[in-house]
């Protein structure tokens, strides 16, 4: 007897089919259904046979299968030395426990176990992993296990997905879902910036603000695959999962394999519902020190101040400096170590350079200290120099294929942290810099991909992933009160499986203002803004070249956790005072920018906003990009706002904005700057505001609460 099962989030719900064998079947996944909302047939009482197909349809289940009746994509492709190749689980047994699902699924003929656990919150978000063991009496050589199978219906239209490279990240593009398979692989050996385990599927007529959204993302840093293919009732299956590299995963009798966990969303309220969920996820995952997050410091981090040209005295002076203007964590960046004058050399020596430092990396430490602010310090731990002390101690340390040239990447190679003498001098040696030095912050780097990835001869991109959780779990169960930043060439491991391990991401290595609007809304998608490093660069960018105002550098950086970028011992006066005076603004704003809703929209004619918080009170970060070709700004609508209630909005500091332009102002705009305007919360939403005749690449950042 079949019976259906309901999971009911706060606006989507999932519904399976469970029969007498088998494993469950979709039935549904989008907006909430009410309770009495099920209907009381089954699929096979819905389906007719179609012509020229089989008496015995084979429905979209958790758990697709190959070679028994599914012409699809299978969740599992598998075998023993070419045997056992297809698979039908037909043993089924359900537990649920509140709305936590766990199914568990036996083939007798291939001797194999597959368990699932779905889980949907309150936040909507859909937690699905799977683990698979092998019950047989040989190896089994795993090729692929899907983390999710989950259903999209025939009225998706769209995916839109993230690409990008070094500097450039974040950029989601549409595409049309068709007759044909949408497939995206990664196969770098982290996240990377070109083939990010996430995506969105829109319904018709989705937009930013409204309509049916779909989302998915793999919590996992390292390979990764996931499809949508075409059903035969005009709706899709998509797929997510790690890509294994060729007999990356053998399972001895009685081993198993669990797959990172996919977290899927459905909402209501467009993309902006899909990514305030992904924010809700990614915040019930980050482990914060002391259980709760504190107020995101502001960092000064030392790269584009000094480079590799490390000097004691001069780097005491840029901690005084950055003391003055309200820096409250110092981050010494590459360059503190034994022989590293470039980036050539010296990874892996992880002790400080007697040249630079004679007396050790104490004494800067202590004095950014007794300034007011922590000390941070950069590592790269997964990486070694060929020309350095450990490499030429430990060649074999490295990933490598035998017969193979070790290829190097940014002048480095990566060590093979899966071998147990690996992992132990890695722990010994940050836990010994953790102990000696008062460092309350890591700022983890990675910067490149990986080749040559054997260990033992054999495929170790899973391996490698696992051996690095491990160790940072390590390191955090030793020193909980550090905080640690994931960096990767920039944005290249920014994902919900290295995050229960990290309080930070480094968005990108682009810190142009101009850039950094696109790369921080696309990161914005998957991630919330206190998780995200944003810095205030030079007044010429190191990456573009390009130059802008300060205010525009600092309007465009204050949203997400900011930091500065920059020398700023070499600022005229009064741009100290002016950077001191965004600084304290920050410092004032923070409550209001962390941990809340976020909205993102557009305006037109060159101008984007995000708003963050809600229908009681938010801050609102308008954005000129472009040079206006319109004689008046378009008005900004407000689509987050309660319609019944009045708005006061008021011009936040001012003094750190600088004045508008008088010939782009009016009588409103002068009320903006004083007392504030009060608006009707309807007229807001569905007319907007106002803007004044901002010039391009400027900021309007606006106070608006509910009277």
């Amino acid at each position: 007897m079949s019976r259906l099962i309901a999971l009911h989030g706060t606006a989507s719900s999932v519904v399976l089919e469970c029969g007498p064998s088998g494993a469950p079947l979709w039935r549904y996944w989008g907006p909430l259904l009410p309770a009495q909302g099920l209907p009381a047939h089954t699929v096979a009482q819905a389906r007719y046979v179609p012509p020229s197909s089989l008496e015995c349809e084979v429905p979209a289940s958790l758990l697709p299968s190959f070679g028994v009746g599914g012409f699809g994509q299978p969740a599992l492709l598998a075998h023993r030395a070419g045997l056992d190749f297809a698979q039908d689980f037909n043993d089924c047994v359900l537990d649920r426990r509140a709305d936590t699902l766990t199914i568990t699924l036996s083939d007798r003929v291939a001797r194999l176990q597959v368990v699932i656990e779905l889980s949907l919150d309150a936040d909507d978000v859909l937690r699905i992993r799977s683990r698979l063991r092998n019950d047989g009496d040989a190896v089994l050589d795993l090729q692929w296990l899907a983390s999710a199978t989950l259903p999209l219906p025939a009225h998706a239209r769209q995916v839109s997905s993230a690409h990008g490279q070094w500097s450039n990240e974040f950029r989601w593009q549409d595409e049309a879902l068709g007759p044909s398979v949408w497939l995206r692989e990664n196969h770098r050996g982290r996240t990377g910036h070109d083939g990010l385990p996430a995506a969105l599927v829109l319904a018709e007529g989705a937009t930013a603000h409204a309509g049916t959204v779909w989302a998915a993302q793999l919590a996992w840093s390292g390979n990764s695959r996931q499809q949508i293919a075409p059903r035969e009732d005009g709706g899709w299956l998509w797929q997510l999962g790690e890509w294994l590299a060729p007999g990356e995963v053998r399972l001895a009798p009685g081993e198993c394999f669990e797959t990172p966990e996919v977290v899927a969303t459905c909402s209501t309220g467009g993309r902006n519902g899909a990514m305030r969920n992904f924010h809700a996820a990614a915040r019930a995952t980050v482990r914060w020190p002391g259980g709760q997050m504190a107020p995101r410091p502001v960092h000064l981090n030392t790269w584009e101040a000094v480079y590799f040209d490390h000097d004691e005295a001069a780097l005491r002076e840029l901690a005084q400096a950055a003391a003055a203007v309200g820096v409250e964590r110092f981050v010494l960046d590459d360059g503190w170590f034994h022989g590293r004058r470039d980036d050539a050399r010296a990874l892996g020596d992880w002790w400080p350079d007697a040249a630079k430092y004679p007396k050790g990396l104490t004494p800067l430490a202590e004095q950014v200290q007794a300034l007011g602010m922590q000390f941070g310090l950069w590592v790269e731990p997964e990486m070694v120099s060929p020309d350095s002390a450990l490499f030429r101690a430990h060649p074999d340390w490295a990933l490598q294929l035998a017969g193979r040239p070790l290829l190097t990447a940014r002048q480095q190679l990566v060590l093979d942290l899966a071998r147990p003498e690996v992992a132990e001098h890695l722990f010994t040696t940050l836990n010994g810099l953790l102990h000696s030095l008062p460092i309350a912050y890591l700022k983890w780097d990675m910067n490149r991909d990986l080749t040559t990835a054997g260990h033992a001869g054999r495929a170790a991109y899973h391996g490698q992933v696992q051996a690095l959780y491990a160790l940072l779990a390590r390191l955090a169960a030793a020193h909980p009160a550090v905080e640690i930043e994931s960096c990767a060439s920039g944005g290249a491991r920014i994902d919900l499986g290295v995050l229960p391990h990290v309080q930070r991401f480094w968005t990108s290595d682009n810190n142009d203002a101009r850039s950094r609007v696109a790369i921080q809304r696309g990161a914005l998608q998957l991630m919330p803004p206190e998780l995200l490093g944003a810095h205030v660069g030079a007044e010429r960018s190191h990456t573009t070249g390009r130059s802008q105002s300060l205010a525009f550098r600092a309007a465009v950086a204050l949203p997400l956790h900011l930091g500065v970028e920059a020398d700023v011992r070499r600022l005229a006066p009064e741009q100290a005072q002016a950077l001191a005076r965004w600084i304290a603004l920050y410092k004032q704003l923070r409550p209001r920018l962390h941990g809340v809703p976020v909205t993102l929209g557009e305006a037109g004619d060159g101008i984007v906003w995000q708003a963050h918080g809600d229908a009681t009170a938010a801050v609102l970060f308008v954005y000129r990009l472009e040079p206006t070709a319109q004689r008046f700004s378009p008005a900004l609508r407000m689509p987050w706002l309660a319609a019944e209630r009045p708005y006061r909005l008021r011009r936040l500091c001012a003094a750190a904005q600088g004045a508008m332009p008088g010939w782009g102002r009016s009588a409103l705009h002068d009320e903006l700057d004083g007392p504030g305007a009060v608006l009707p919360g309807a007229w807001l939403r569905e007319a907007g505001l106002e803007l004044p005749r901002l010039t391009g690449e400027s900021a309007l950042i606006l106070s608006i609460d509910a009277q």
